[in-house]
């Protein structure tokens, strides 16, 4: 792993990988914010198709005025799963729990559980996990539970249901983005984002309530402001981020948002939502600090200390004792 806050480190890829991060940390975060408003007049499985099918079909006008090539058959069947997936599955059940009475409190915690997921399936997958990663995956979640005790803890077994269906799908739609065959970044993700936005919609229209009979006029200037914030900054700044982030450096590193996203989400809350902070918040930030150095330095922490180790004047090799 590449030493992001070493200035003798820092390289163009170095550089990638930190902006990328703090996109993928601070927007991400504002996002439970923006969420909220969007579905105050807006139906939520609809809006949320709606945000895909717009973002995707302006990703693929870039993707076109790049030169990118259509995608092959086998690169349409790859994007409609990770598609279905992440852009349907994970975000609808997502909104899909807080309509149903899944508290903010709980809803925070159970998302922190996908980088665990992603970390497993990239272990059975033959990729190699380092210790050290796990490590900082647990203090992260413990963090992000410390944070979550200032929300909402309420539940609904239809709620609870959908709330952790939404990592898992999240998980399985990432680890197939890092496996599966795919065209070039933009054309990707405007292919992931037409379908999955499109079955979105279907989905909207053939079962959630209201949404074929929208009162479009009765739709608050912030819901439509919050979900064009989605649309921009939530989809097509900060998922193709991630989508990058998937394909150039760890699973754990990639999945660290989620337990770093609701510290930006409480900052949001108490300077936008006049929320107060409680003691946690104290003990919680520097867990997930900790989780945080550790995804990105524990490997080379440990061979550093095992390279001291080798080089301790007093230790004396096995034979000569």
């Amino acid at each position: 792993m590449p030493s992001i806050f070493n200035p003798k480190a820092l390289d163009r890829q170095t550089l990638r990988l930190a902006c990328a991060l703090l996109i993928v940390y601070l927007v991400w975060g504002t996002t439970y914010f923006a969420l909220g408003v969007a579905m105050q007049t807006l139906p939520p499985v609809l809006m949320n198709g709606a945000r895909f099918l717009l973002a995707g079909a302006l990703m693929l006008g870039i993707a076109r005025w790049q030169g990118q090539a259509w995608p092959t058959a086998a690169q349409w069947r790859a994007s409609a799963l990770i598609g279905s997936l992440m852009a349907f599955a994970a975000m609808a059940l997502v909104v899909l729990a807080q309509k149903l009475g899944i508290g903010s409190g709980l809803m925070a915690t159970v998302v922190t559980t996908m980088p665990m997921w992603l970390a497993l399936w990239t272990r059975w997958g033959g990729e190699r996990v380092p210790l050290t990663s796990w490590i900082g995956l647990v203090l992260g979640a413990a963090g992000a539970l410390l944070l979550a005790l200032e929300g909402d803890f309420s539940t609904t077994l239809p709620g609870t249901l959908c709330a952790f269906g939404a990592p898992l799908a999240w998980s399985l739609g990432s680890y197939a983005s890092r496996r599966l065959p795919l065209p070039p970044p933009a054309m990707a993700s405007s292919a992931q984002w037409l379908l999955g936005g499109l079955l979105g919609i279907a989905v909207a229209w053939l079962w959630e309530p209201g949404a074929r009979t929208v009162a479009w006029q009765q739709v608050s200037l912030a819901s439509l402001l919050a979900w064009f914030y989605l649309v921009v900054m939530g989809t097509m700044v900060t998922l193709n981020a991630y989508l990058w982030l998937l394909k150039n450096t760890s699973a754990a590193l990639a999945g660290s948002y989620s337990f770093v996203n609701p510290v930006v989400a409480l900052c949001v809350g108490v300077l936008l939502g006049g929320e107060h902070l409680t003691g946690w918040v104290f003990v919680a930030l520097p867990l997930i600090g900790l989780a945080l150095a550790l995804l990105l330095y524990g490997s080379a922490a440990v061979r550093l200390g095992q390279s001291l180790w080798r080089r301790w004047p007093g230790r004396r090799p096995a034979a000569m004792r």
